[in-house]
């Protein structure tokens, strides 16, 4: 085989963008450089025995909306509005873990947190048709609501 010759087989792939190799696994094609998430870790509240106090189990993301990339505006402001409680007033996502008793459990469940909530925020609601009430139920509303009058109406008693 001739040595200056390479074959398609041996020659690497096109490089792809560090920060989105290194990005947790979004959804819908959103990614977010990985020097963007900001993760501590910190001692668990509640019941657990030793391992509560001694152990950083609790898990906390901070991820800006701004970073997220390949997110249609729209969606984004849908995002902004179904993560309104977990929104910081630097416009950051603040999520927290704490249920798991290990470190990895309670990651792996924030990444599943933001997950979900970028899922929620890519599906379009569907626009609503404007309907109006047909003949008949019409008829149906005002025939009831003139029976409920006239068992009112027989109730009260005629003094003299």
């Amino acid at each position: 085989m001739n040595p200056q010759r390479s074959s398609p087989a041996r020659s690497s792939p096109a490089p792809s963008s560090p920060a989105r190799s290194s990005s947790p696994d979004l959804p819908g094609g959103v990614w977010v450089a990985a020097d963007a998430i900001r993760l501590a870790y910190s001692r668990a509240s509640g019941p657990g025995g030793q391992n509560v106090n001694k152990v950083n189990t609790k898990a906390e993301l901070w991820v800006k909306l701004a970073d997220l990339r390949g997110i249609a505006p729209d969606a984004l402001a849908r995002l902004a509005v179904n993560a309104a409680t977990y929104l910081t007033i630097d416009g950051e996502i603040h999520l927290t873990a704490s249920t798991e008793r290990s470190q990895a459990q309670n990651r792996k469940e924030i990444f599943d947190k933001l997950r979900n909530l970028i899922l929620l925020a890519l599906v379009r609601p569907k626009r609503r048709h404007k309907t109006r009430p047909t003949r008949a139920s019409r008829r149906r509303r005002l025939d009831e609501k003139r029976h409920r009058g006239e068992i009112k109406s027989s109730r009260s008693t005629t003094e003299e």
